[in-house]
């Protein structure tokens, strides 16, 4: 069972916990968070792990300041103007990722933009001390109902994680407002926090909404990244000129002839081929293949996160969004 530890004195814990690579649930304003480094790709694995039944959607990555926030994604002067207006507080900006962030695949689900946000209080402590960026999506099982409080967390994923970080009742009590500039104007992504109104006077104008093309950000449901090449799952022999998205010790039949290689765990474990999904994906991709084969992976735990997540990047072309 989780150690339920009071804020003001579970700081060491938490930093030592979280620089090993674990999971830690934390307070912050909006509600808590099950955090993990965004630059370790286990750690984030395991932050789907913990919440069960997981789909891979993008993650926010929260920050300590407006330098590390500027080492992860790139800022136009609107979305600079918003964050120095709602930072720190419950506003999630999607912003460019920047090249060579650091950031693990698996906290952008393959999206070549970043969901950054800047919390308050102890969050916004132990990410300076930690000196990285951390995933923390809410600290909830999947399909439950967001917690607002340590006992709350305690109660749902005390036997999945670690620690849970007790700073009483959150504040806000509801996750953060996602916006995104576009072309100059503010898109709400997922209503929040921070007041649509409030969004508006900063930006000078009413926000978009509706139906954007795809997932930008969580909360969204729809298709996160498809890659030029066609796939096919649950391959059991390849083409020649096919890649070969491989798991475990077997391989399909034909596999020294695909044109581009890559196993997700050589030895089968579930977390390590969650840690490599996207980025073995973007590769594979890279390689020039027209189709990417991939072996059969169990449905076991993260496996159904995983053959969740191939089944949307599989989905027909004319129809991308499942």
């Amino acid at each position: 069972m989780a150690e339920l530890i009071a804020a003001d004195k579970a700081m060491d814990a938490a930093l030592a916990l979280l620089g090993a690579g674990e999971v830690v649930a934390i307070p912050t304003e909006t509600v808590y968070g099950l955090a993990g480094d965004a630059t370790n790709g286990e750690a984030v694995a395991r932050i789907f792990e913990a919440k069960g039944r997981p789909r891979f959607n993008p993650l926010i990555a929260h920050v300590a300041d407006m330098a590390m926030a500027e080492r992860i994604g790139v800022f136009d002067p609107l979305s600079r103007k918003l964050a120095e207006q709602f930072w720190p507080g419950p506003l999630t900006l999607v912003v460019p990722l920047r090249p060579g962030s650091g950031i693990h695949p698996l906290v952008t689900a393959g999206l070549e933009t970043i969901a950054l946000r800047m919390p308050k209080g102890f969050g916004g402590t132990l990410i300076s001390r930690l000196g990285r960026p951390l995933a923390a999506p809410s600290a909830n099982s999947s399909g439950k109902i967001s917690s607002t409080s340590g006992e709350a967390v305690a109660s749902d994923l005390g036997a999945r994680i670690p620690l849970v970080v007790d700073g009483g009742s959150t504040p806000v009590g509801l996750e953060s407002t996602i916006v995104k500039v576009e072309d100059g104007r503010v898109r709400l992504l997922r209503p929040g926090g921070v007041p649509a109104g409030d969004i508006e006077e900063v930006a000078g104008a009413p926000l978009l909404r509706g139906v954007t093309a795809g997932i930008e950000a969580p909360g969204m449901l729809a298709s996160h990244y498809a890659p030029g090449a066609a796939m096919r799952l649950n391959a059991d022999a390849v083409a020649a000129g096919e890649a070969l998205l491989g798991f475990g010790p077997r391989r399909a039949d034909g596999w020294q002839q695909a044109r581009a290689f890559l196993n997700l765990s050589e030895t089968g474990d579930l977390r390590e081929a969650a840690t490599n999904l996207f980025a073995h994906l973007q590769a594979l991709d890279r390689s020039g293949a027209e189709l990417i084969a991939v072996e059969p992976i169990p449905f076991d735990e993260l496996g159904e996160a995983i053959n969740d997540r191939l089944a949307r990047a599989a989905a027909p072309r004319d129809n991308p969004h499942v």
